[in-house]
């Protein structure tokens, strides 16, 4: 299945599995607190299913089946606590620039996949 002009499906998923390696790589780097160790495991969980759930989809054999698994790869959630993480300064925010930067490219990506996908599912009802 397609994705964009400028990503296909493998490319996606090697960018998905690389950004998830990077979640738990600064995961590892959180401060031992409370808070830190909280953020930390919903930024995990979050932060490494995108790849998972977009492996998922991409064996589903309808655009149907591959829209309906395409929605579980939520990266919203993973910008969100990106965001904590900067401003609350549990890692200095100059040091996830690149890590958000990706989350938001990897998310508009999703949002155009699935945006292609239902305009295709549309032409032919």
């Amino acid at each position: 299945i397609e994705i964009t002009s400028t990503v296909n499906s493998e490319e996606l998923k090697i960018r998905l599995k690389v950004f998830s390696l990077r979640i738990i790589k600064m995961v590892d780097c959180m401060p031992n607190r409370i808070s830190s160790m909280a953020i930390a495991k919903q930024i995990v969980r979050s932060g490494t299913s995108p790849a998972a759930n977009y492996r998922a989809a991409c064996l589903e054999k309808s655009d149907k089946d591959f829209l309906n698994k395409l929605k579980m790869v939520e990266l919203d959630e993973t910008i969100h606590w990106l965001e904590i993480i900067a401003e609350s300064e549990m890692i200095p925010a100059n040091k996830l620039l690149g890590l958000q930067q990706e989350a938001h490219e990897l998310y508009k990506i999703i949002v155009s996949s699935i945006v292609t996908t239902r305009n295709r599912l549309a032409k032919e009802v």
